[in-house]
């Protein structure tokens, strides 16, 4: 994925860490540090999607965030502090389409981006079933057997990746770059230890095949 990022943040170092990932998985990023900086280039660079901070020291970035939505449908991820589930509602209510606090995992959020761009895609919001399991790209849920899956962020982006292809073997490092968005540390160790987890809460390991030294299938069946 590619193009402008607009990142409204008034703390320097987050606003560089979030800015480094997010240029590191392909993007070109605008930091502003007030709202009114923020909604300027919104409005000049049309970007594809805003990371906003909700303590900024000129606007509400509730406010601010009504205001975007308002103005327009750019894809919007509130980044912040506030982890109240009050708050979490407040956002996500006023047009939001992701909400994740801080402290926070850089690469997480990079897949959370990843995730809302998928989202706004033509043919991204619809259901995929495989036999007895469902997943909702637009709800971010998963099912099983008609039983909710408790899936992680990370975990649900895998699932869904594994869905998309079902029935076709996924690469390894196809998988580390469209669900975490840049080759970190752990490498593709991740991904196995991600497998793992899924097979786990979907009870039925199998579903989920290793293709020795390449990837892994998920059964279309």
């Amino acid at each position: 994925m590619s193009g402008v990022a607009v990142v409204i943040e008034d703390d320097d170092a987050i606003g560089a860490v979030v800015g480094t990932y997010l240029e590191q998985a392909g993007f070109d990023v605008i930091r502003e540090s007030t709202g009114e900086k923020g909604l300027h280039a919104v409005d000049e660079r049309e970007p594809r999607f805003v990371v906003l901070d909700l303590g900024l020291p000129d606007v509400d970035g509730f406010e601010l965030c009504r205001r975007l939505r308002a103005s327009g449908d750019v894809p919007i991820l509130i980044l912040t502090a506030r982890d109240e589930e009050v708050d979490r509602i407040i956002g996500l209510e006023l047009g939001a389409d992701d909400y994740l606090t801080k402290p926070f995992s850089p690469r997480e959020l990079v897949a959370r981006v990843r995730a809302v761009l998928r989202r706004a895609e033509p043919g991204e919001c619809g259901v995929i079933e495989i036999g007895d399991l469902v997943v909702d790209l637009r709800t971010r849920t998963a099912t099983f057997a008609a039983s909710p899956l408790s899936l992680r962020t990370l975990e649900f982006e895998l699932l869904a990746e594994l869905a998309r292809n079902a029935g076709h073997v996924v690469k390894r490092s196809l998988l580390l770059d469209r669900v975490w968005g840049i080759s970190f540390a752990g490498g593709t160790r991740t991904v196995d230890v991600h497998v793992a987890q899924l097979r786990k809460k979907l009870g039925r390991p199998e579903l989920i095949q290793t293709v020795r030294g390449i990837g892994y299938r998920l059964l279309d069946t």
